[in-house]
């Protein structure tokens, strides 16, 4: 017999999809760790190198272009001799940073095993019937 199709419960997207507007800030490499940093205080470029050790300079710099053009980052001249540059969160970029830590809260939950057990319910997995026959011994459960 043929399971009856459920209707979803789940709300409609908006319409624009902002989830994935914001997801495609979010998405690219480096671009959390950037963020985070940010979070505290203005940081010049070479901080930031320092304190994100694996991010080439390249990268950094593409990151911090990107972030800028979207409204997150704000780039500052500082008329300093030589003149230096500060990078700080916008109001937007403010924004994301509770995001972020909400993400890095799962994300240890699911590190540390404290999350619930996925179960075939769950995860979309179809259960595999078991099949007993007659005579034969009943398989172990696992």
């Amino acid at each position: 017999m043929a399971l009856k199709m459920r209707k979803s419960k789940a709300l409609p997207p908006p319409p624009g999809c902002p989830m994935a507007a914001c997801m495609a800030v979010l998405g690219g490499a480096w671009t959390t760790s950037v963020i985070w940093k940010l979070s505290g205080e203005p940081r010049r470029f070479g901080e930031l190198s320092r304190d994100i050790p694996k991010i080439s300079p390249k990268m950094l710099t593409t990151r911090l272009r990107e972030l800028e053009e979207k409204g997150v980052v704000i780039r500052e001249v500082v008329p300093t001799s030589p003149p230096s540059v500060e990078y700080s969160l916008s109001e937007l970029g403010r924004e994301l940073v509770p995001v972020i830590d909400a993400i890095v809260r799962v994300g240890t939950k699911l590190r540390e095993g404290s999350a619930p057990p996925a179960t075939a319910r769950h995860t979309g997995q179809k259960r595999q019937r078991q099949r007993h026959l007659p005579g034969w011994p009943t398989p172990a459960t696992t």
